[in-house]
């Protein structure tokens, strides 16, 4: 049994467990010994860590825990996506997405995309998202947003090639866990997944872009802009009231200038509120500022989250009318891609996740 009083050791950086083992009269180099062993070969119990002297793995054990997300529940999209359903050591619980690329390579999907969750729930109230639903109950730590990779890729035959911060919750509000684990995956000792293969996706936190230019990690941003105009983008998203188009698209530009690289623009296209010939040319006028392309995702029901009705009617424009809006875009010089609506049938596409909980609990956290 482990004792009650250990502390949480996976989710630390490795010059976080040099400082750790140093503190606890530990040799340094054991340190880079349990990077290896908790990252990059996933044990789960110090037992597993075999090049450990049996007395240190006994010492490690009483002093510490390895904690990683509870997979509760899986479910399978006709289409291949997987979600499950994580639950913390409080019992809070969030949703994870496993994504096939449609295209195949001897067989395989070319691509296989894991959706992480930053937050439990989330504070900035989109009304297109059922996330909203849930309001924010906490941030995750490091070891919850690394262990959501680890057990996913522990289910799956093919190795998670892409992974995106597109879940629960607003990445840049946990700016230091989210960039502690992708720290962690893309270090070579781990050899998990390639900085150029992350996406960050924000509502628009345009401090928390600038720092993340300004950090030098070579992964890439998705902004969610869903309008062009700030009357809309407020309907849509109260962030923008705090955050208008100006300052975000002036932050963004400023990531790629620091970065030099393109920045994607998130746009769900909602009937008859962002999708006339207006906010085309706008949209045209917008992705010539810098390098940058448009991700036009449909809009799906979320319902399921809000059993006495949505915050807003919104519905998706007819399949034509996106393919249209997608095709003018293009013949203006924009680089167009059309998200598919993976796992729709079981509430895990763009925009669907939402948990509710049950009783909490309050130690070991």
């Amino acid at each position: 049994m482990i004792p009650e009083h250990t502390q949480h050791i996976y989710g630390l950086s490795r010059q976080e467990l040099q400082e750790e083992m140093i503190s606890a009269g530990f040799p340094r180099y054991r340190a880079d010994q349990l990077y290896t062993w908790l990252y990059a070969k996933g044990v789960t119990s110090f037992d597993g860590c075999r090049n450990l002297p049996k007395e240190l793995r006994s010492e490690l054990q009483h002093r510490y825990r390895i904690t990683r997300p509870v997979c509760s529940t899986e479910q399978v999209s006709s289409d291949g996506t997987r979600k499950f359903l994580f639950e913390l050591e409080d019992g809070r619980k969030v949703e994870t997405v496993l994504i096939p690329a449609e295209s195949l390579d001897e067989g395989q999907p070319k691509r296989l995309t894991i959706c992480v969750s930053t937050q439990v729930g989330c504070p900035l109230d989109c009304k297109f998202c059922a996330t909203a639903s849930m309001k924010l109950k906490r941030n995750l730590t490091t070891g919850e947003i690394l262990g959501q990779y680890a057990e996913v890729q522990r289910r799956s035959d093919q190795r998670i090639s892409n992974l995106v911060f597109m879940g629960m919750g607003e990445p840049l509000l946990n700016y230091d866990n989210v960039l502690r684990t992708v720290d962690i995956l893309t270090d070579e000792a781990v050899g998990a997944i390639a900085a150029s293969h992350i996406t960050l996706s924000t509502a628009g936190l345009a401090e928390g872009i600038r720092k993340l230019a300004d950090d030098g990690r070579k992964i890439k941003l998705a902004l969610s802009l869903h309008a062009t105009t700030d009357d809309v983008r407020t309907r849509l998203m109260p962030i923008n009231k705090k955050y208008p188009l100006q300052t975000i698209i002036d932050a963004a530009e400023y990531y790629y200038r620091s970065t030099r690289r393109a920045v994607t623009y998130e746009y769900i296209l909602f009937d008859g509120i962002n999708d006339a010939d207006d906010d085309i040319r706008r949209l045209v006028k917008l992705t010539r500022r810098f390098p940058s392309k448009v991700n036009i995702i449909p809009f799906h029901p979320i319902e399921n989250a809000y059993p006495d009705g949505p915050p807003l009617h919104l519905s998706p424009p007819a399949m034509h009318h996106i393919e249209d809006f997608a095709d003018k875009l293009r013949r203006e010089g924009v680089t167009v891609m059309l998200r598919s609506s993976s796992g729709r049938d079981i509430d895990a596409a763009c925009g669907q996740l939402a948990v509710k909980h049950g009783p909490i609990r309050t130690d070991n956290i």
